[in-house]
């Protein structure tokens, strides 16, 4: 099987693609005003995590892949501040963003468990 259709059978990958489409329901309820601000901005970082995971899975070398996993792990970190900011402007609820820091702290568990494997497996 090519690197491109087992990347899609990841479950680091698969959770990342149901957090974009979870948060972009969220962010809907969110002011017009806010369509090309938070609002733009959280779906962009959103996309990122399941994006860098794949393209790191499409890297040759190892140190690229950890590059990109790196990225994607940096990508949900920034969602998580945008998400605190949103329960800030009330944006969101509390028990939404619960829920969100929920799925964001399952995927980085998973996220880092996926570049910990590639780290170890590159030094092999």
């Amino acid at each position: 099987m090519s690197a491109y259709q087992k990347y899609t059978e990841l479950d680091v990958w698969k959770h990342a693609r149901a957090l974009a489409s979870y948060t972009y329901e969220l962010t809907s309820t969110y002011p017009k005003s806010e369509q090309f601000g938070i609002v733009s901005q959280i779906r962009r970082c959103v996309v990122s995590v399941p994006s860098n995971i794949a393209e790191g899975c499409g890297r040759q070398h190892k140190k690229e892949t950890i590059q990109f996993l790196t990225i994607a792990r940096g990508s949900l970190y920034e969602l998580e501040t945008q998400l605190y900011i949103s329960k800030d402007l009330s944006y969101i609820t509390e028990d939404q963003l619960s829920i969100c820091l929920n799925k964001i702290e399952n995927l980085g568990k998973l996220l880092n468990g996926f570049i910990r494997y590639n780290t170890e497996k590159k030094e092999a």
